[in-house]
C-alpha cells in the first residue's frame, strides 16, 4: 500500500511540475507574440490587441465558471465585490500597462522588470502587514535591484533608448499592480477555490477589456488581417487560457512555493525566444544584471518555500 501511495505521490508531483512548466512557457511567450503583432501591424494598439485576446479567451473562462459554479449562495456580496476588484486589478489594469509597455521596450527587458513582482510582494507586505523582512530576503532584494540597475545602465546605449524610461515605468506599474493583486487574492481564492477564482476574475477582466474597447474604439477595428488574427488566437489560447488553467492544476499538485520556483524558468525562456525569434540580444553587462535579477527572485521564492 505504501509503495502504491509513493508511486501516486511521485506521479502527482511530476504531473504538477510538468503543468507548471507548460504554464511558465506559455506565459513567457506572451511578450514575443505581442511584439510580433506590433511589428507586423503598426496600426494596432494595446487595447485593440487586448480586446482580440479577450474576445477569444472569454468563452473558455465562462465555460469554466459555469462548470465549477458550485454553491454560489454561500458567497457574500463582499466576496463578489472582491472578485470584481481583483479581476480588474490583476488581469485588466496590469495587462493594459504590460501590453502598452511593449510598444517601447524589447521583450527581454519587459520580462525582467515584470519578474520583479515577487520582490514587490515582499516590500508591500512589509508596509501593509508590518511583516519583517529577513536578512536573507534583504540580500535577495538588493541583488535583484542591483542587477536591474546594471541592465538599465547598458540599455541607455541602445537604439530607441529615449522610449525605455516610459516603457519601464509602464511595466513596473504592471508588476506593482499584479503584486497588489497577489496580496489581496489569498483570502478570496480560499473562498472560491483556485479554479473558480481564475475563471471568475478572468471573465471580469475580459468583460472590462471589451467594454473599454467598445467605448474608445470602433468595433470594426476587430476586423483584422489573417496574420494578426492568428497571432491573437495563439496569444489567447497558448499564452492565456492554457497556462492559466495549467498553473492552477500544477499548484494543486505541488503547492505554490514549488510552483513559483519552476516558474522562474519563464523569463529565461523569454530571453531565449526574444533572441531566436525577434533578434534581441543582451550585452554582457546586461546578461550579468539579468542573472542577478533571476537569482535574487529565485532566492526569494526558495525562502518562501522554506519559511
Amino acid at each position: 500500500m505504501n509503495t502504491t501511495n509513493n508511486h501516486q505521490a511521485t506521479r502527482n508531483a511530476l504531473t504538477g511540475a510538468a503543468l507548471v512548466a507548460i504554464a511558465a512557457l506559455g506565459f513567457s511567450s506572451k511578450p514575443i507574440l505581442i511584439k510580433l503583432a506590433y511589428a507586423n501591424n503598426p496600426q494596432v494598439d494595446a487595447i485593440s490587441l487586448m480586446a482580440l485576446r479577450m474576445v477569444l479567451s472569454l468563452p473558455f473562462f465562462l465555460l469554466a465558471a459555469f462548470w465549477r459554479s458550485g454553491n454560489s449562495a454561500r458567497h457574500r456580496g463582499t466576496d463578489w465585490g472582491a472578485i470584481i476588484a481583483l479581476g480588474l486589478m490583476g488581469y485588466y489594469l496590469a495587462s493594459l500597462l504590460d501590453f502598452s509597455s511593449l510598444k517601447y521596450l524589447p521583450a527581454n527587458l519587459e520580462r525582467l522588470i515584470l519578474f520583479l513582482y515577487p520582490t514587490l510582494v515582499i516590500l508591500l507586505s512589509a508596509v501593509i502587514y508590518r511583516k519583517p523582512v529577513s536578512p536573507a530576503k534583504r540580500r535577495a532584494l538588493l541583488l535583484s535591484y542591483a542587477g536591474m540597475t546594471l541592465v538599465f545602465i547598458r540599455s541607455g546605449a541602445i537604439a530607441g533608448a529615449a522610449d525605455i524610461p516610459l516603457g519601464a515605468a509602464l511595466v513596473f506599474g504592471s508588476a506593482l499592480v499584479f503584486a497588489l493583486f497577489l496580496i489581496g487574492s489569498g483570502y478570496v481564492m480560499q473562498r472560491f477555490g483556485s479554479m473558480r477564482f481564475t475563471a471568475y476574475s478572468m471573465s471580469v477582466a475580459c468583460i472590462a477589456t471589451l467594454t473599454h474597447f467598445a467605448i474608445t474604439r470602433p468595433l470594426e477595428q476587430l476586423l483584422v488581417s489573417g496574420q494578426l488574427l492568428l497571432l491573437a488566437v495563439v496569444l489567447a489560447l497558448f499564452a492565456t487560457v492554457l497556462p492559466a488553467f495549467a498553473l492552477n492544476a500544477g499548484i494543486q499538485r505541488i503547492g505554490a512555493g514549488r510552483a513559483s520556483i519552476i516558474s522562474a524558468a519563464g523569463p529565461v525562456a523569454t530571453l531565449i525566444m526574444a533572441w531566436a525569434i525577434l533578434g534581441e540580444t543582451l550585452a554582457p553587462l546586461q546578461l550579468v544584471g539579468a542573472t542577478m535579477v533571476l537569482t535574487g527572485v529565485l532566492l526569494i521564492s526558495l525562502s518562501k518555500e522554506t519559511t
